[in-house]
């Protein structure tokens, strides 16, 4: 059983632009998490 790269040729991309959004969305959705929370009490 070989490996086919043309799947991985595909998803690699895939995978770093959603990383970088994750990475750059992050921080953003924390703070907004916090005064959520800390808006609850």
């Amino acid at each position: 059983m070989d490996f086919d790269f043309r799947l991985l040729i595909v998803l690699a991309p895939l995978a770093a632009a959603a990383g970088w959004a994750v990475f750059n969305i992050l921080p953003a959705a924390l703070r907004q998490l916090k005064v959520f929370m800390d808006g609850k009490e």
